[in-house]
């Protein structure tokens, strides 16, 4: 479960996106060349916690451990965590760096190129990133209130939705960065429901299934963290 160069931000995609509540990694920190970053999933959240190594042993809050292996025995019979804000986390499940794939891959009979025009920069705009989703919610109308099944999918900071999966154009595009909140919703008269918090708008959604919503909050409030990290770096940016 050691990532040699991983970053924060891909540590938090990788326990956020596959993990579970209890799942962890270490990795090298982006901080200082002496400090590791123990990161651990608690819920919708991912922690990060620093191991400093001083040449000699390894130090973890109070603790002194003489070498690796006597680290990852204390973690092994001392999994709990607390934080300074009061968070308590379990370390339940290593992340490991060799993740078993099922083969779910065809093998490429033929592959044709097409005098596009286009350059590798036009592709790369258009190329999926981490944290992209797609299916189908049941979505509440605005003005009647009648529930209609949506195709909507998740790509980049946009959630768009279409009439089905086979349309080509979107009947709308949500622009997250104008998103103040994801939640779940118990005030239809349905279950499996979240809603989404626009300043003009709530949209209320519905999956098929608990798991299915749990899903879709989780990556749109992922999202929604890594646009307002984003906007913080930007803002600090410009103010130094």
């Amino acid at each position: 479960w050691y990532h040699d160069n991983l970053s924060r931000h891909a540590a938090e995609a990788l326990l956020l996106s596959n993990g579970q509540d209890g799942s962890y990694l270490l990795r090298k920190s982006n901080e200082r060349e002496d400090l590791y970053s123990l990161s651990v999933r608690g819920k919708d959240s991912v922690k990060h916690f620093h191991v400093e190594h001083t040449g000699t042993s390894f130090k973890f809050g109070f603790n002194e451990f003489s070498s690796l292996k006597e680290l990852v025995m204390h973690f092994a019979n001392q999994p709990l965590i607390g934080s300074e804000t009061g968070t308590l986390i379990v370390l339940k499940h290593p992340y490991p760096r060799q993740v078993e794939e099922p083969s779910i891959y065809e093998s490429v009979r033929v592959h044709t190129a097409m005098q596009t025009g286009r350059t590798e920069s036009d592709l790369v705009p258009n190329a999926p990133s981490l944290g992209t989703k797609e299916g189908y919610l049941i979505k509440q109308g605005k003005i009647v209130k009648n529930w209609k099944t949506r195709w909507f999918t998740l790509h980049r900071n946009e959630l768009k939705y279409f009439k089905d999966q086979t349309a080509t154009e979107p009947i709308r595009a949500l622009d997250l960065t104008e998103c103040s909140a994801v939640q779940f919703d118990y005030s239809q008269e349905r279950v499996n429901c979240f809603c989404l918090v626009f300043p003009l708008r709530t949209y209320y959604l519905c999956a098929k299934t608990g798991i299915e919503a749990d899903e879709w909050i989780k990556i749109l409030r992922w999202k929604l963290s890594q646009i307002r990290k984003q906007l913080e770096e930007r803002s600090a940016t410009l103010s130094s």
